[in-house]
């Protein structure tokens, strides 16, 4: 009896936390993507933004690849249900949930954007720690040299490489709070094979819809990026307030 009380405290503790949390009321800007399935690697994404206390989508949903696994739940600002499994280095997920986005990475040395969202040119010197062992996990190192250790080549950033040309970060394990071995590298980017392709756990697109979901970004809006299987997204969907 003891321990299904105590089982039954911790699932009605979680279910709470669960409900309490919703998108902050400053986040006015939200990508949405939906998955069929925890086990599929395609969703549709959609634009909003909120308007008079209300959501408006803008324009058409569009494709999307995921994870080649399909769907986990990832470290970001939404609480996690009770014994739920998360997301680890190399599992080849897509994390779920709602995270914050980042900055913007790329190989051109600049490119059109809103005047506050910083982009950055990677450059060779550019690295992005994919080694839970480091205390750099899941951030940008800039060498002030070229990489020479297998080390450092192994964490460079993608270069010639026409699917990470250009980037998104998803705020997915961020730091300050980083956990070793939860996941790392989460971006949005350009997809492979004009869609034929999964990823290892980052959100691909086409260029073109990328380039237009860059430009409609207002950092100041405190975009949010919430993607989940369609079932779970119509669990949380009124009390976390999503779109």
């Amino acid at each position: 009896m003891g321990s299904l009380l105590t089982f039954l405290i911790a699932l009605l503790a979680g279910t709470t936390a669960a409900r309490g949390f919703e998108l902050p009321a400053d986040s006015t800007q939200c990508v949405v993507g939906l998955a069929d399935d925890w086990d599929s690697s395609h969703a549709k994404l959609s634009f909003y933004e909120k308007h008079g206390g209300t959501w408006q989508r803008l324009g058409d949903a569009w494709p999307a690849r995921l994870g080649k696994s399909g769907l986990v739940w990832g470290l970001g600002m939404h609480p996690l249900p009770p014994a739920a499994t998360t997301k680890r280095e190399g599992d080849l997920r897509a994390p779920a949930g709602v995270f914050h986005l980042g900055d913007v990475w790329g190989a051109a040395a600049s490119m059109r954007k809103p005047p506050l969202l910083a982009y950055h040119h990677v450059t060779s010197r550019d690295l992005w720690i994919e080694d839970p062992a480091s205390p750099d996990y899941n951030k940008n190192v800039r060498l002030d040299h070229d990489p020479a250790t297998a080390w450092e080549k192994k964490q460079q950033m993608k270069q010639d490489d026409p699917a990470h040309a250009l980037q998104l970060f998803i705020a997915h394990n961020a730091p300050p709070k980083v956990v070793a071995a939860a996941g790392s590298s989460i971006f949005f980017h350009i997809w492979r094979a004009d869609g034929g392709k999964p990823t290892a756990g980052c959100t691909t697109m086409a260029e073109p819809k990328l380039r237009e979901l860059i430009a409609n970004l207002d950092p100041s809006r405190r975009p949010v990026y919430v993607l989940l299987p369609k079932a779970e997204y119509a669990k949380y969907r009124a009390a976390w307030k999503l779109p």
